[in-house]
């Protein structure tokens, strides 16, 4: 089972008050249904591809409106396609729809009638049911941080990232294929967003595996960082060796004056040391870390001099 589709059967066991209840059926509906006429009746029709979600529907249209649905599968032949699970309501549909405020014209409304979201808690349930019906969050042990809701129209997925931005989420939306979707990219929003919709144990493992996550990288910018330093060190330790032994071939390391010679000397017999390391074994120290690289400075560009002169002779 995929990390969404154990947010989403998370979310289907949460016991909701009926106001919070019908926030969610419309949703769900909105998103996922459509209508039929059968025997000169309205026929409602929700399809979904999780049989949590499609038992969720049929439970909350049985429980706050006392109305018997059924649960058709249609089984996918094709490799790799899920069954589709189609919670059908033959009877009582025109009195749902109504009740939910999304039946105009026959046809279900794009727009959320804001008068039946009446407070934070239904607004909350509005999203639970966004999110069952065409929502999606990568697993974060494996991807990039990412969470979208899907909906087929624009007006309303700008809805639903006013909704989301009400709790400060920061929601972006763009185009998706044929339709739209609203994401999230940050991972304490996501977190945010999950704790909203009552995916709490969700939320908790995701946390953890951040934190982890977090932490890993952290360890390894440093790891990289020291292993840059010592590598920056390793070369610049490297260059100093060949100029003095350059000089030393030239000209002899007792032509220098005595501080460069002394630093010369101590540099050809400790080659791993750092430059406070170095300071510390000059013969006429200690020398500071700069003091160090300022005399070894002064024997690169010698070094450079005598190059140089080699050439033009």
């Amino acid at each position: 089972m995929s990390y969404a589709s154990e947010v989403k059967k998370e979310l289907t066991g949460i016991t909701v008050h009926r106001d919070n209840a019908k926030a969610e059926l419309m949703a769900l509906i909105r998103m996922n249904g459509s209508i039929g006429i059968a025997d000169h009746q309205l026929v409602l029709n929700v399809q979904t591809e999780n049989p949590a979600i499609a038992r969720r529907i049929y439970s909350l249209l049985k429980q706050f409106y006392g109305v018997e649905s059924e649960i058709v599968v249609r089984r996918k032949m094709k490799l790799k396609k899920n069954n589709q699970y189609i919670v059908r309501l033959r009877y009582h549909a025109q009195h749902v729809l109504d009740d939910l405020g999304i039946l105009q014209n026959y046809q279900i409304k794009e727009q959320v009638p804001v008068e039946l979201l009446k407070d934070e808690w239904m607004v909350r349930s509005y999203l639970r049911g966004a999110f069952l019906a065409g929502g999606s969050v990568n697993n974060p042990e494996t991807s990039r941080y990412h969470l979208e809701i899907y909906s087929l129209y624009e007006e309303h997925n700008e809805i639903i990232a006013q909704m989301m931005n009400k709790f400060g989420l920061n929601a972006q939306t763009t185009a998706r294929r044929s339709g739209f979707i609203v994401y999230l990219k940050e991972a304490e929003k996501i977190a945010d967003f999950m704790s909203l919709i009552g995916a709490t144990n969700s939320m908790l493992q995701f946390e953890n595996v951040r934190i982890v996550r977090d932490m890993r990288n952290s360890v390894n910018r440093l790891v990289n960082c020291e292993n840059a330093n010592l590598n920056k060190i390793a070369n610049a330790s490297t260059h100093q060796i060949e100029n003095i032994e350059f000089i030393d071939s030239r000209v002899g390391l007792n032509s220098l004056p005595d501080k460069l010679r002394e630093i010369a000397e101590t540099r050809l017999a400790h080659q791993e040391v750092s430059l406070k390391e170095l300071g510390e074994l000059v013969p006429g120290g200690p020398i500071s870390k700069s003091g160090v690289n300022h005399r070894l400075r002064k024997l690169n560009a010698y070094a450079d001099e005598l190059r140089a002169s080699q050439v033009k002779q």
